[in-house]
């Protein structure tokens, strides 16, 4: 019953964003009914962008006019061969195969042709008098059939080589060891496509959305990464960078300028141990490119923030890199990420359903980080009254086995606090109109703004 009336009241009290799509809507609301801070006019509509980075990772960059590209490919063959696609690879070593065979077939169909075996008697004609320098290779289908065995070293023991021709003894061995060039070139190709920890990076999961809202008194940009895999990423570190126009003083446009977000580097939270999802922090301070950027700057904005999480897989040792962007449309002001890890008797539980859904955060501040320092207000949340749960609460609440649950309830109802047990009396009428009058009655929690002079 109480865990009905909570999942009831914060259904009306928090403002939840359950899918992308839902995410794309909350994030044009801004910009579809966005007033300017005077309230005169609407904001002027954000310029399209192409991604630098897709979501899947992929570089969104096409290079056109190189000079002697297919001369530097060829001179990374291997490297070009692993770069490819996995059915281009097959027919080149098909085509490799192929050709050899054919080439070799043809080198001793002119060995017997000038050595006159082919001008031999048929089976079942008299005894030649000439000793072939290939036994039983009357044609060029039958020299084929010796190139494709000696090669593969197949072995039937119809047709051989006799020491009669030096030349045919010469093209044997220089076959077999074409053979095995091609054959080691293909093995260790398709090895080293298919350990290739590219693959692995698919498992490792990006937020679709990013959000911004107040943590630790700090307005903060925050997103979240997972990983899939039981299996652990060795030194795993994240990075990200902010990519935008930028024009320098000298006149000189750049039209992808980086600059670098700080995740921790000089203290070390950029080395993260990723077993179950966390949640990245960049704190928006003096040196940060977001440190100018408010709520209704972020409606406006044309600029691409790239993350990236490396690290080694634990079952090869080789380093992968997972890789996604957000736009300025992709953060959502004053959110925050649903918790995804529930603590249960022996374990904890990742709720990957919740991955990427967030809820607004009444209270958040709409101005930017500059604008807060500039006018000395700091960020003090004010402390809950003891009715009042928090998201992160509830659902912490609701994830408790149901054991647990009556215990807790069973020491609610036989508490002696005449406050608590309005309460709960008030949840057990179950109807939508008391639990509108109890959502008015509770106090949210809000966040009050002091100045360092008052506190």
């Amino acid at each position: 019953m109480i865990q009905r009336a909570m999942g009831s009241v914060r259904v009306n009290r928090y403002s939840i964003v359950s899918t992308e799509e839902d995410g794309h809507k909350v994030s044009a609301l801004g910009s579809m009914n966005g007033h300017s801070r005077n309230g005169k006019g609407h904001a002027p509509r954000r310029k399209h962008r192409n991604r630098f980075v897709k979501k899947n990772g992929q570089c969104n960059v096409y290079f056109a006019n190189l000079s002697n590209k297919s001369q530097r490919y060829m001179a990374d063959i291997f490297t070009t061969c692993v770069d490819t696609r996995w059915r281009y690879m097959l027919m080149i070593f098909s085509a490799a195969f192929l050709v050899s065979w054919l080439f070799f077939g043809f080198l001793f169909w002119c060995i017997a042709f000038f050595h006159g075996d082919l001008n031999a008697p048929a089976v079942g004609g008299g005894p030649s008098l000439l000793k072939p320098c290939i036994m039983h290779v009357n044609s060029f289908l039958g020299a084929f059939l010796f190139s494709v065995e000696t090669q593969t070293t197949i072995g039937y023991g119809f047709r051989c080589v006799t020491e009669e021709c030096p030349l045919a003894i010469m093209a044997v061995v220089v076959q077999s060891i074409v053979g095995c060039v091609i054959d080691s070139f293909m093995i260790g190709t398709i090895m080293a496509k298919m350990a290739r920890p590219k693959k692995r990076a698919q498992t490792l999961l990006f937020s679709h959305h990013a959000v911004i809202s107040v943590r630790d008194g700090k307005l903060c940009l925050m997103w979240r990464v997972g990983n899939l895999r039981r299996s652990h990423i060795v030194e795993a570190h994240v990075r990200a960078q902010l990519i935008k126009p930028y024009m320098t003083e000298e006149g000189e446009y750049l039209p992808l300028d980086q600059r670098d977000l700080n995740v921790g580097y000089d203290v070390g939270l950029d080395r993260i141990f990723l077993v179950s999802p966390i949640i990245i922090v960049h704190e928006i301070d003096e040196e940060s490119p977001l440190y100018g950027i408010g709520k209704e700057e972020l409606e406006t904005e044309n600029f691409e923030i790239v993350v990236i999480l490396e690290g080694m897989v634990e079952a090869t040792a080789m380093t992968t890199q997972a890789r996604s962007s957000y736009l300025a449309s992709e953060i959502l002001w004053g959110h925050r990420f649903e918790p995804v890890v529930f603590e249960e008797k022996n374990h904890y539980k990742v709720d990957y359903s919740r991955f990427h859904k967030t809820y607004e955060v009444a209270g958040t501040p709409c101005c930017s980080a500059r604008e807060l320092q500039e006018s000395k207000m700091t960020i003090l949340p004010s402390p809950p009254p003891p009715s009042a749960f928090c998201y992160e609460n509830e659902l912490a609440l609701v994830s408790q086995d149901e054991d647990e649950d009556d215990d807790e309830v069973g020491v609610v109802l036989g508490g002696s606090s005449k406050e608590e047990g309005g309460v709960i009396q008030m949840m057990d009428f179950g109807s939508h109109l008391d639990l509108e009058r109890l959502q008015a009655t509770l106090p949210l929690d809000t966040i009050s703004y002091r100045r360092e002079s008052a506190i």
